[in-house]
Parts: C-alpha cells; sequence; structure tokens
C-alpha cells in the first residue's frame, strides 16, 4: 500500500493521476494546507520542506520509501513499475526535460501569476503583467512542442500528467487556452483520459 499526502492543488493531483494511470493501491492522507497542517512536526518528519505531495511506500523490499517533491514522485513510480518513463534513451531524457520544465517554469510562473491576480493584498501591475507575460511565452513554448507532437514527449508520459494540473487548473482562473490550440487540444485530450477523471474525482478534502 501506499500513503499520499496531498491537497487539491495542481501539484497535489499529480501523483494521483499517476497512480490512478498505473492501477497502484494507494489511500489518500489529506493535509489541509490552509489550516497549517504541512507544518506540524509529524508531517515534517515526512517532507521536511513543509510541502505537499509527499508518499510512503510502504510496499518496497527495502523497507517503507518516503520521498516528497512531486517530480520526484513522479520518477520514482514510474520507475517503480517501468511505465510512462522510457528506460533508455533519448525517450528518458525527452520526458525528464519536459518534466523539469514543468517544474522550473509551468509551476512556479503559473503559480505566481495566480498569487498576484487573486491572493496579493494590493493590486502591483507590474507584477502581473511580468508573470501574464511569462505565462504567454511558456504557453507558446508548449503549443509550439504540441504542433510537432501529439504530447510533449512523443508518447505520454509523466511530463503530460505534471503538466496537466497547471494548465487545467489555469484555465479555470481565466487564463485562457483558446489562443494555443494545440495546447487546448491536448489538455482536452488528457482531461478525457479515464484515469485523469477518476484522479480528478478522488476524494482529498475529508
Amino acid at each position: 500500500m501506499i500513503d499520499l499526502y496531498t491537497w487539491t492543488t495542481p501539484n497535489g493531483y499529480k501523483p494521483v493521476i499517476l497512480l490512478e494511470e498505473l492501477g497502484l493501491a494507494y489511500q489518500i492522507k489529506p493535509i489541509d494546507i490552509g489550516s497549517g497542517a504541512q507544518k506540524t512536526p509529524e508531517y515534517l518528519r515526512i517532507n521536511p520542506n513543509g510541502k505537499i505531495p509527499a508518499l510512503q511506500d510502504h510496499d518496497h523490499p527495502n523497507g517503507p520509501v518516503t520521498v516528497f517533491e512531486s517530480g520526484a514522485i513522479l520518477i520514482y513510480l514510474a520507475e517503480k513499475t517501468g511505465k510512462l518513463l522510457p528506460a533508455s534513451e533519448p525517450g528518458r531524457s525527452r520526458v525528464i526535460e519536459w518534466l523539469m520544465f514543468q517544474m522550473g517554469a509551468v509551476g512556479p510562473m503559473l503559480g505566481q501569476l495566480g498569487h498576484f491576480r487573486s491572493a496579493a493584498p494590493e493590486k502591483i501591475p507590474y507584477a502581473i503583467e511580468r508573470y501574464q507575460n511569462e505565462q504567454d511565452r511558456i504557453y507558446k513554448v508548449l503549443d509550439g512542442r504540441l504542433a510537432e507532437s501529439e504530447y510533449l514527449a512523443d508518447e505520454y508520459s509523466i511530463a503530460d500528467i505534471a503538466t496537466f494540473p497547471w494548465i487545467s487548473g489555469a484555465a479555470r482562473m481565466g487564463v485562457a487556452i483558446e489562443p494555443y490550440p494545440n495546447l487546448a487540444r491536448w489538455e482536452k485530450a488528457i482531461r478525457a483520459r479515464p484515469a485523469v477523471t477518476r484522479a480528478l474525482a478522488a476524494k482529498i478534502k475529508p
């Protein structure tokens, strides 16, 4: 059994989608980040960074394995099962580079845009413009890639799973996806996958 410590954020949904795609047995341990549950001593022993998600795999031959950081969790689960991450080159590097693009660009920049548009105590036009411009640049990169390939790394992979919740979530925040037709096609196709449907319907909040 795998214990997944997560919440209803884009990063929090990534491992839920992957676990559903892989068909692994897991149980969700909700970590209410609004109440500060991620900062408790008990959780910090699992993830010293005090963020979600984190994972504990109790079904490992070397004993329980704990992994934190969403990208690391996706790689761990893909390698555990031998699925959605090629074992050889050049496919492996292609998946990892797009996974790192999500970790280093898509998530941080869209997160900052969401913060300054919706959560900041005062509207700062410079910050909003800065992150809107970066959002547009990132979407053009993704749209250009998806004009060449059905998925980010040719075949469906953990790179797509990592990126989808951020693009889908941004659309719900009012970031238009229609000007990027290849990205819109990709988002719709992934949303229609049965495993993604199950993951988005998963009971995360108590």
